[in-house]
C-alpha cells in the first residue's frame, strides 16, 4: 500500500515536538507560521521543555502546550517514571499528525509515543530519531551545509505550504511591549543592546571587546547601552559595567520573562550578541542585530532574517564547533575577531537603524 502524499493530508490535531533550545525554539517559528497558513482550522500542540513555556504559552498559532519537565525525566527510576508518564501523555492526545522538530532519540521516541499514523521528521535526524518517522523529508542541505532555519522550513514545503517568504512570530503582549518602553525610557537612542553571554567558552567574545564596542557607539553616535541575559550572565555583565564606568549601562540579565526579553529586543536599535538563544530570538523578533562568530557558523547557525548580520572569525579553526577550545589554541579567535572588525558593521546597522527612526 502506497505511503499517503503529504500534500493531501489535512489533519485536524498536530503535534509539533521541538522541546528546546532557545535558539533552535525561535527557528522554528517560520515553518509553525507556514503550517498554520496551510492549516487554519487545524489544532496545534506544542512540546517543548518546561523551562522555554514562555515562548509558546501565549504564542496566536498555537491552540495548546504540553511541557516537558526535562530536569525530572532524566537517569534512574524517578527519572524514567516522569518519562514514561509523559509519554503517556502525549498518547492520549490521540494526535493524527506529529511532526520531529528536534531529530534526535529521545524526540524520535515522543513522535512514536502519539501513535500518530502520520509522523513526519527530517530524514538525517541523528541518534536513530528517523526509525520512528514514517515519512522522512530530505532537507536541502546536510546540518553542514544549509541554514537551520531552511533546513526546518523544507518540513512545511513537504506538505505544500509556501515557504519564499520566512515569517517567524514570537509570542509579545502589548504588556509586555509596554513594560519593554517603561523599562528603556531613560535610556537614549540610539539603544544599542548587549548579549555578552553563551554556554559553550569558544561563543563568549570577551567584555573587554564589548565594552570597546559600547564605548565608541555612545562615543560617537550618543548611544545609550543595555544589557541582556540569563542569571548565569550577571559576572560578564558586571565585568563589562566595570570597564564602561563612568558610562551607564541597564542590565538586564535574569530579570525578564522571554517575552520581555523579546520585546526588549524590539525597542532597541540594535543587539549586539554572542551565538546564543537571545540573538536569535530577537532575529525571530524582528530586532536588528549583529551576531559574533568564532568557533561556530554564521552560514549553518546565523542571525535569519532580512535585518540580521554577523561578523566571524578568521582563524583557522574558525567554525570547528569546539566546545571547550584545545588548550594549544587559546581562544586565538577571540583575539583575532578584534573590536576594530566588528566596529564598522555595528556602526552600519547602528546608523541604519537611525535612518530608519528619521523618516
Amino acid at each position: 500500500m502506497p505511503k499517503t502524499s503529504l500534500k493531501e493530508i489535512q489533519p485536524r490535531r498536530v503535534c509539533i515536538i521541538k522541546p528546546s533550545a532557545l535558539g533552535d525554539v525561535t527557528n522554528a517559528f517560520s515553518t509553525l507560521t507556514a503550517l498554520r497558513i496551510l492549516w487554519p482550522e487545524a489544532h496545534i500542540c506544542w512540546v517543548i521543555n518546561r523551562s522555554l513555556r514562555g515562548l509558546v504559552d501565549q504564542h496566536p498559532m498555537i491552540d495548546d502546550v504540553l511541557p516537558y519537565d526535562r530536569d525530572r525525566a532524566g537517569a534512574g527510576p524517578v527519572g524514567a517514571r516522569v518519562f514514561l508518564s509523559f509519554l503517556n501523555t502525549l498518547r492520549r492526545g490521540r494526535f493524527d499528525l506529529t511532526i520531529d522538530l528536534q531529530g534526535l532519540l529521545r524526540s524520535g521516541v515522543m513522535t512514536a509515543a502519539t501513535n500518530a499514523p502520520i509522523r513526519v521528521g527530517l530524514a538525517d535526524a541523528r541518534e536513530g530519531a528517523r526509525w520512528f518517522y514514517t515519512h522522512q523529508i530530505v532537507p536541502p542541505g546536510s546540518i553542514d551545509e544549509a541554514h537551520a532555519v531552511d533546513r526546518l522550513l523544507s518540513v512545511a514545503s513537504a506538505f505544500g505550504a509556501e515557504i519564499s517568504k520566512p515569517e517567524p512570530v514570537v509570542a509579545i503582549s502589548d504588556a509586555d511591549r509596554a513594560w519593554a518602553n517603561h523599562a528603556l525610557e531613560h535610556v537614549p537612542r540610539p539603544r544599542l543592546g548587549l548579549n555578552l553571554g553563551a554556554r559553550w567558552e569558544t561563543k563568549r567574545w570577551p567584555p573587554g571587546h564589548f565594552a570597546e564596542i559600547a564605548r565608541r557607539a555612545v562615543l560617537q553616535r550618543g548611544a545609550g547601552l543595555f544589557a541582556i541575559g540569563a542569571p548565569e550572565d550577571a559576572s560578564l555583565v558586571s565585568e563589562l559595567a566595570r570597564i564602561l564606568d563612568p558610562i551607564s549601562l541597564v542590565d538586564f540579565c535574569g530579570k525578564t520573562t522571554l517575552p520581555r526579553l523579546a520585546a526588549l529586543t524590539q525597542a532597541a536599535d540594535l543587539i549586539l550578541s554572542n551565538d546564543t538563544g537571545p540573538l536569535h530570538l530577537a532575529a525571530a523578533a524582528g530586532a536588528r542585530v549583529v551576531g559574533i562568530y568564532t568557533c561556530t557558523k554564521s552560514e549553518l547557525n546565523g542571525p535569519y532574517g532580512p535585518r540580521a548580520t554577523s561578523v566571524k572569525s578568521e582563524v583557522r579553526c574558525a567554525g570547528s564547533y569546539h566546545v571547550r577550545c584545545p588548550q594549544a589554541r587559546k581562544l586565538e579567535c577571540m583575539n583575532e575577531l578584534t573590536p576594530e572588525k566588528v566596529w564598522p558593521v555595528v556602526l552600519t546597522q547602528l546608523d541604519a537603524s537611525i535612518r530608519s527612526a528619521d523618516r
